[in-house]
């Protein structure tokens, strides 16, 4: 049955001849060139008799081709609605499809049930493929962010390795100065020895040349005066007079050039760059304080000076600020002094304000309050080359340690943990090299710095942040 309907679609509807060319009406009926030209005179169409357009000469400018005059939502075999769509054949037919057997056993639903999970599957689709656009983006995003970082990271080592590396050419041509500025003063002091033992051989040469000289003319005296004054000052002077060796020179160098350990010199820089980040603006408190010293007008400085006729021997002075918690840090000016003592002070219970202060004490024993028992943790300089630490003994006794460093700090900085209960003083004009820490401090009360230029009349300077 189905295979004479479609044989039936397509023969020509008027001369019943197979359509080669077939033409559709908008009626669904198809039919061939030359019968639609030869009814000129036709209006409808032969079959049903549907109106056609007034123009049948040229069939196809007036839609009569055989897919424009079809409506697209009309069954092709029944001229009836599609509605129906077969989802194993993914085909629409009409309900009279419905009862024929190709689509027997199918799942069929409604075409705008159909339709509309489509819009739902394109929708959900689309959101997922928005969200994958939104993820690229992001992901674009956090690459260009990384790549931005990158370069960042990337200069900025760049910048770091550049300043290490511009640290060591300092440190290089620094140890190198010190060290050739070390070598000439030995060699002058080497040839200075050298020019007196040459000026003293000289000296005893011209003396032993006078004394052969003259015995030489004293061998020419007639015999009887030689005789009677051989013994009395000839003689003598010739066996007594024995040259006189100057004081030796070693002939090797006292002192060999040894290259510095870059790493110690810069890990050092290091730890004093990082606790110079809690540099804090101390002056000196013009309270409290003693006749024998003056301070400057910014109270960044302090002078001792003498009173005649009384003898002072405390010449301690504090900060104005004092701490209780944090990491502090403060850098002190010795350069131009031989004497001087400089740490933190925190008040003792076992101590009294007296002796912790000083006041009264006699000279010998004015480092004798020197110690943590007392609440003094400090370090300083005596007779201008001894450095000293002073601790706790297990006695009585005050505890002295004689500090060693290849460079004299001329300006030494002071850092106070007070979590960690450690004070650690660095020489700053040595790259910041450790000159002593004490640790295990127990700081029962505020902790104050404190400074004390001693005898000496050059001035101690606290240095700004700034500096």
């Amino acid at each position: 049955m189905d295979r004479k309907k479609r044989g039936r679609e397509q023969l020509c509807s008027v001369c019943w001849e197979l359509l080669t060319e077939p033409l559709r009406l908008g009626c669904g009926h198809g039919f061939c060139p030359a019968c639609i030209s030869d009814s000129r005179e036709a209006r409808g169409c032969p079959v049903c008799g549907q109106r056609l357009p007034s123009i049948v000469e040229h069939p196809r400018e007036v839609g009569m081709s055989p897919e424009d005059g079809w409506k697209e939502d009309l069954c092709r075999k029944h001229g009836k609605k599609l509605l129906l769509l077969c989802r194993e054949d993914r085909e629409v037919f009409c309900l009279c499809c419905e009862k024929t057997q190709e689509h027997r056993d199918h799942h069929l639903c409604l075409i705008r049930d159909a339709a509309k999970e489509c819009q739902e599957m394109l929708q959900a689709a689309l959101r997922r493929l928005q969200k994958e656009q939104q993820k690229a983006e992001e992901l674009e995003a956090d690459i260009r962010e990384q790549r931005t970082s990158c370069k960042y990271q990337m200069q900025t080592e760049r910048q770091r390795i550049r300043s290490e590396f511009n640290q060591l050419r300092c440190i290089l041509d620094c140890e190198e100065r010190r060290e050739l500025q070390k070598l000439e003063e030995e060699e002058r002091k080497t040839l200075d020895n050298l020019a007196a033992a040459e000026a003293e051989l000289v000296q005893q040469t011209w003396l032993l040349k006078d004394l052969i000289s003259d015995l030489e003319c004293r061998r020419e005296w007639p015999t009887q005066e030689l005789l009677r004054r051989v013994n009395a000052f000839v003689l003598p002077r010739g066996e007594i007079w024995t040259l006189r060796k100057p004081k030796l020179v070693s002939k090797k160098l006292r002192r060999v050039f040894r290259a510095p350990d870059l790493g110690a010199m810069l890990q050092a820089q290091r730890e004093l760059t990082h606790v110079q980040c809690y540099w804090e603006d101390i002056t000196l408190d013009p309270f409290n304080l003693n006749l024998n010293l003056v301070l400057s007008e910014d109270q960044r400085q302090v002078i001792s000076v003498p009173i005649w006729p009384v003898k002072c021997y405390n010449y301690g002075v504090l900060g104005s600020q004092y701490f209780s918690s944090g990491k502090h840090y403060w850098e002190v000016d010795v350069s131009k002094k031989t004497a001087w003592v400089l740490g933190v002070y925190c008040r003792a219970r076992s101590c009294t304000a007296e002796l912790a202060l000083g006041r009264g004490a006699e000279h010998q024993n004015a480092h004798a309050i020197y110690r943590p028992q007392c609440g003094y943790w400090v370090i300083g300089l005596k007779n201008a080359f001894k450095y000293k630490a002073f601790e706790d003994a297990s006695t009585c006794d005050l505890n002295v340690l004689t500090l060693s460093g290849a460079v004299p700090p001329l300006r030494v900085g002071v850092f106070l943990d007070c979590e960690a209960g450690t004070v650690s003083f660095f020489n700053v004009t040595n790259y910041g090299s450790l000159i002593y820490r004490f640790s295990k401090c127990s700081f029962s009360q505020n902790v104050y710095p404190y400074f004390n230029p001693w005898n000496c009349p050059a001035p101690m300077t606290l240095c700004p942040p700034s500096s």
